[in-house]
């Protein structure tokens, strides 16, 4: 799916100006990450990912993870 729709399909009333569209402020914020290939093997879902990071995360100094 392209981010602007074919304007040929449109009403003149529906000709909207995606430039000046803005982000939703009451969306859910979330980060997306791409995992190589051979990593995603291990890593099939969030939670082990997050997981894997926590633990990672108690091993390092308390001034490094804030």
């Amino acid at each position: 799916m392209s981010a602007q729709p074919n304007t040929e399909d449109l009403l003149p009333e529906y000709n909207f100006d995606y430039s000046k569209a803005k982000p939703n402020r009451f969306a859910k914020k979330t980060i997306n990450v791409t995992l190589d290939e051979d990593v995603a093997k291990v890593f099939t879902d969030s939670e082990s990912v997050n997981k894997a990071l926590r633990a990672i995360l108690t091993a390092l100094p308390k001034q490094l993870t804030m």
